[in-house]
C-alpha cells in the first residue's frame, strides 16, 4: 500500500483565540421530559442468495407466506420449507429528540431474528412501525439494505427507510416554567452558571421586557427557565428566542475532553483542548502536527518566531475533515495522541476512560 506523509499546518495565531464557532442553547440542551423514541415491527427481508432463514422455521414462513397471498401469489408452507432466499427481522427506526412530522424520514437498522446468515443484497417488504404494542403504526419502512459493517452482516440498514405516516411530538408544555436539560458532554457547574447568565443578559437586552432574572442553575446539568407572565400568550416564541442564545463563552468554561462514538463516526470536544507536537505513523499515512510561525514569511527583515509547542485540537480536525481521513482513523490517531501524553485532555471511545 502506497505510503502517504502528510503535513498539517495549523496557524497559531488562529489556535490561540477562540476556539468555538458561534453555538446556540438549542445545539446541547433539551427541555425536561423530551427525549428520543423509537418505533419498530417485524419486518420480512427477501432476495437473499441462500442466506436467510430455513423455511422450515414457521416463524419466518408463515408471514411469508401471509405476504405472498396477500401480492397475489399464495403458497402453502410447505412449498417453502426449503427456502433460504427471506429472513424474518427487527426493524427499528430512531425518532429525534425534536420529534416528527408525517412525511419525515428517517434512517432505520434491520436486525436478523433467525438463523440468517446474512442480509446482503436483500430488500425489506413494507413494514409497520409503531411505538409499543397496541400502539397505531406511526411509519412504514421498505427498501434496499446495505450493510455498515461488513464483518457484522446480520445487522444491516436503509437511507430514510422510513417515513412517517402520524406525527410525534415530544415537547413538553411550557407554559409557566420548564427545565432545560444540558447534554452530558457539555455539563459543569461553571457553563450551567454562565449559560443561565446569558440566557438572562439575552433577555433584559431587550427594552420591551420586564427587569428581571428568568434563568436559575438548578445543578451541573439543570436550567431552570420561569415563562414571565407578559411572555406566556405566545410561549412558543418566547422558547424559541430562549434556544437560540449564543453560548460560545459557556463552552470555554468545560473541562478540556474529547469524547469519542467510533460506531456513529461522532467526535465532540469540549474545553480548550490542546494537541503537543507529534508524529504519528499509520499503516497508510504518517501525520506530524506543527504549527507555523507567526509573522510574514515574505519578509526577510522580519525575525521568525519558534514553532508553537501546542496546537488547538479543532484545528486539526478541520485538517482531517479536508483531507478526507475516515472518522475511524481519527479517533486511532487520537488514541495514539493520548497515549503518548501529547493529547491534552480526557478522551473518552464509546463510552471508555
Amino acid at each position: 500500500m502506497r505510503r502517504w506523509t502528510v503535513i498539517f499546518v495549523v496557524l497559531f495565531g488562529l489556535s490561540a483565540g477562540n476556539t468555538f464557532a458561534a453555538q446556540t442553547l438549542r445545539e446541547i440542551s433539551r427541555v425536561k421530559g423530551q427525549g428520543a423514541s423509537v418505533v419498530q415491527g417485524l419486518g420480512l427481508v427477501v432476495g437473499l442468495d441462500g442466506t436467510g432463514d430455513s423455511g422450515s422455521e414457521l416463524a419466518m414462513a408463515r408471514p411469508l407466506a401471509e405476504a405472498l397471498k396477500k401480492l397475489g401469489n399464495p403458497v402453502s408452507i410447505n412449498d417453502l420449507t426449503s427456502s433460504k432466499s427471506a429472513a424474518l427481522v427487527m426493524v427499528t427506526a430512531q425518532i429525534p429528540r425534536e420529534g416528527a412530522k408525517t412525511d419525515d424520514q428517517f434512517d432505520v437498522t434491520i436486525s436478523v431474528i433467525n438463523s440468517a446468515k446474512s442480509l446482503r443484497g436483500g430488500v425489506l417488504m413494507v413494514s409497520p412501525l409503531i411505538a409499543k404494542p397496541g400502539s397505531p403504526v406511526y411509519a412504514f419502512a421498505q427498501g434496499l439494505l446495505s450493510i455498515p459493517e461488513e464483518e457484522t452482516p446480520t445487522v444491516a440498514k436503509i437511507t430514510n427507510g422510513a417515513q412517517m405516516v402520524r406525527d410525534i411530538n415530544t415537547t413538553p408544555s411550557i407554559a409557566g416554567s420548564f427545565d432545560l436539560i444540558i447534554d452530558a458532554n457539555f455539563s459543569s457547574w461553571g457553563a450551567a452558571s454562565t449559560i443561565a447568565s446569558e440566557i438572562n443578559q439575552q433577555y433584559l437586552l431587550t427594552a420591551t421586557r420586564l427587569n428581571q432574572a428568568i434563568a436559575t442553575p438548578i445543578d451541573a446539568r439543570t436550567i431552570r427557565v420561569r415563562v414571565p407572565t407578559n411572555e406566556r400568550e405566545d410561549p412558543a416564541s418566547f422558547f424559541g428566542d430562549i434556544m437560540n442564545t449564543d453560548i460560545s463563552s459557556a463552552l470555554r468554561k468545560l473541562p478540556a475532553k474529547v469524547v469519542c462514538d467510533t460506531r456513529a463516526g461522532i467526535i465532540v470536544i469540549t474545553g480548550n483542548v490542546q494537541v503537543s507536537r507529534a508524529f504519528v505513523s499509520l499503516p497508510n499515512m504518517s501525520i506530524s502536527t506543527t504549527a507555523s510561525p507567526l509573522g510574514d514569511p515574505t519578509n526577510a527583515s522580519e525575525p521568525a518566531q519558534p514553532l508553537a509547542e501546542t496546537t488547538g485540537l479543532g484545528d486539526l480536525i478541520v485538517a482531517f475533515d479536508q483531507l478526507d481521513i475516515p472518522v475511524k482513523e481519527q479517533i486511532s490517531i487520537l488514541e495514539k495522541l493520548h497515549q503518548t501524553g501529547k493529547l491534552h485532555a480526557r478522551l473518552i471511545i464509546d463510552g471508555q476512560e
